[in-house]
């Protein structure tokens, strides 16, 4: 140890630094011993008072809580703590020992070395600030759980343009990949959220209906068909990829009863899956009836529900929903009552309210509740209403205010069922169109989000995806999601950069000019790239074009060439065939000796009833006429 600390003193590092400082451990250990003996001793003596001064006022027992067991002592504490033992044998040592406050000394400042012994049990304040940092972010969660505000996702947003036009219609599929949107433009146009980059294009674009506005979107409980509600009186069922699966037939206009017809009769308002069938849905129109139909069954509907006014009069239905359950159909109706029938008895009316909304202002939505007891409907009497199925008298809660000037605005409910979204309708350049938010149980208006300058007409709160989507009256699709709340859907495309078209390169590399080389060393001139595509475009097997089509018919899935068929093979080889010189008159009258002298095929059978053929002799009237003029000789 010499001879280190002479070689540190020698080589001048001996003198820098901070003193470790060193630990006795038996020290403390002995110390901590002796200071949880004398706390014990003290709070025992402490405790024995008031059990006497307890045990004189009353006879009850003097402690009411069970003291927990005292800790193992060793053989020269159990003989130190003899006599205080025998004195309070009834009495236990309660808690472990507590470890005496550490002196601080002088120069714990510039204290280095190792760490604290392993005996030591109190906390560090470092320990301690995580602690508490825990226990706030447990306490901001358990805040988060119970406050439905902070899971609204919408602290990002992206813009998908539909067109100029107002979106009247959103679907999402079941899994969320899959958005549609249709307008007034008469478009229907899908987004795939996996395929999408950053540029947010449509990856198609059709008209279903030619030129009717688009009423309503919503895909099947499975996500394989698409439903298609319109302005014209037929309703379309089409594919994921939008082929046409099947059209619903139209009724006969001129037959009053309209349960005798086979299906709508005029202009079609709404319409919406089945929850629990995959090949049921349901169509309202202004004929006066809400129908259902199967995809299988194109020519006629399963069942007719006719709405009827106080008076019996039929009523036009504006929108209709399946329950949940799927066992209820509800239609809000034109006079501004909810109608609601059993699916299976489809002649009165279930539950009934004369007086939902005002008459006149046409319902545009009613939604169920995800546990199927409350029923929401937004009226276009600027009122949006909550209502008891069990009793459906008065509504149980509602807000006013809520300007809607389109027959299809929306309202949802949220995926945790606590709150109530629908969205506000503006005129032009008179402020921003809102997506508001109202709690279920108080219906006090808790959020709301400015979407754009534009009404908010259609708004969906996907529950897998957690993402809001909104339609609005300027043609503009908004998509809102929380990167930590949200899962999917708009995460997955605003993450891709958008593709860039391939530039051809000037030149691929750069050309040493070596004149008077010698051939075999020689380079081969460099040429740009893009004089090299050119190039390879004009060669139909580098471009790999294919075969161009032969005008004329064809069979076998191919366009017919020059003797691909028997007639075109007689015709170019034999009767296009300019090699052969001689006279074809010729050809043929050389056998017709041989066949005179000897007939093989017609005439032997003609032999004995072949009459003696007679031929016309030259007469003089002949003669005469041949020497008329040309232009006395009668035409034929």
């Amino acid at each position: 140890m010499d001879s280190d600390g002479e070689m540190a003193s020698v080589m001048g590092f001996s003198g820098f630094g901070k003193k470790a400082r060193t630990f006795d451990l038996d020290a403390i250990f002995e110390q901590t011993r002796r200071t949880a003996i004398e706390r014990s001793q003290h709070i025992l003596e402490e405790r024995q008072k008031e059990d006497e001064g307890e045990s004189s006022k009353s006879n009850k027992p003097s402690s009411l809580f069970k003291r927990p067991a005292a800790p193992a002592k060793s053989r020269k504490q159990e003989s130190e703590s003899s006599s205080d033992s025998d004195s309070d044998s009834d009495s236990e040592i309660i808690g472990p020992p507590v470890p005496p406050p550490q002196e601080e000394d002088d120069d714990d400042e510039d204290m280095v070395g190792p760490p604290l012994p392993p005996g030591y049990t109190g906390s560090t304040a470092q320990e301690e600030e995580e602690e508490e940092e825990e226990e706030e972010e447990e306490e901001q969660g358990e805040d988060d759980d119970n406050n439905p505000v902070k899971k609204i996702p919408d602290t990002h947003e992206i813009t998908l343009q539909h067109g100029n036009k107002t979106v009247s219609a959103l679907a999402l599929d079941p899994s969320g990949a899959r958005l549609v949107t249709g307008g007034y433009d008469y478009d229907v146009r899908f987004w795939d959220f996996a395929g999408m980059d950053q540029s947010l294009q449509a990856f198609r674009s059709l008209q279903p209906c030619e030129c009717h506005q688009i009423k309503t979107l919503q895909y099947s409980i499975t996500g394989d068909m698409l439903l298609v509600v319109s302005g014209n009186a037929q309703a379309k069922v089409l594919d994921r990829d939008g082929f046409n699966v099947m059209e619903c037939v139209k009724g006969d206009q001129y037959i009053v009863d309209m349960a005798n017809t086979k299906g709508h009769t005029a202009m079609l308002n709404s319409g919406c899956w089945h929850p629990k069938v995959k090949e049921e849905f349901m169509t309202c129109s202004n004929d006066g009836t809400v129908r259902t139909w199967d995809v299988n069954l194109d020519k006629k509907h399963k069942a007719v529900f006719k709405p009827r006014s106080l008076q019996g009069k039929k009523v036009t239905p504006t929108c209709c929903a399946y329950s949940r359950d799927g066992k209820l159909i509800a239609a809000g109706c034109q006079d501004g009552t909810i109608q609601i029938w059993d699916r299976n008895l489809s002649v009165h009316t279930k539950f009934h309210c004369r007086q939902a909304h005002t008459p006149g202002s046409d319902p545009s939505c009613l939604a169920f509740s995800y546990d199927g007891t409350t029923l929401a409907s937004r009226g276009g009497d600027d009122t949006l209403k909550t209502w008891d199925i069990r009793s459906f008298r008065k509504p149980l809660n509602m807000a006013t205010g809520l300007t809607s000037y389109f027959p299809m605005t929306d309202c949802c409910f949220s995926p945790d069922d606590k709150l109530l979204m629908t969205g506000t309708s503006v005129k032009k350049s008179e402020g921003n169109g809102k997506l508001v938010f109202f709690d279920r149980a108080s219906f006090q208006k808790v959020y709301e989000v400015e979407v754009t300058n534009a009404s908010v007409v259609r708004c969906l709160w996907h529950p897998k995806l957690n993402q809001i989507m909104v339609g609005t009256s300027n043609g503009l699709t908004k998509v809102y999601y929380d990167p930590v709340k949200s899962h999917r859907g708009a995460k997955l495309c605003v993450v891709k950069s958008q593709r860039k078209e391939k530039h051809a390169e000037t030149l691929t590399q750069d050309y040493i000019i070596t004149p008077h080389a010698l051939p075999m060393f020689r380079e081969a001139r460099q040429r740009s790239t893009r004089k090299q595509l050119e190039k390879d475009r004009l060669d139909p097997m580098k471009s790999n074009k294919p075969e161009p089509p032969v005008s004329g018919p064809g069979r076998g899935g191919r366009v017919a060439a020059h003797g691909g068929t028997l007639s075109s093979f007689i015709v170019k080889n034999i009767a296009l065939d300019k090699t052969d010189d001689s006279n074809p008159r010729e050809a043929i009258l050389r056998h017709a000796k041989e066949a005179s002298e000897n007939p093989y095929w017609v005439a032997p059978a003609y032999t004995k009833t072949q009459p003696e053929p007679v031929f016309a002799e030259d007469s003089e009237e002949d003669e005469e006429a041949d020497k008329e003029p040309e232009w006395k000789k009668r035409k034929i």
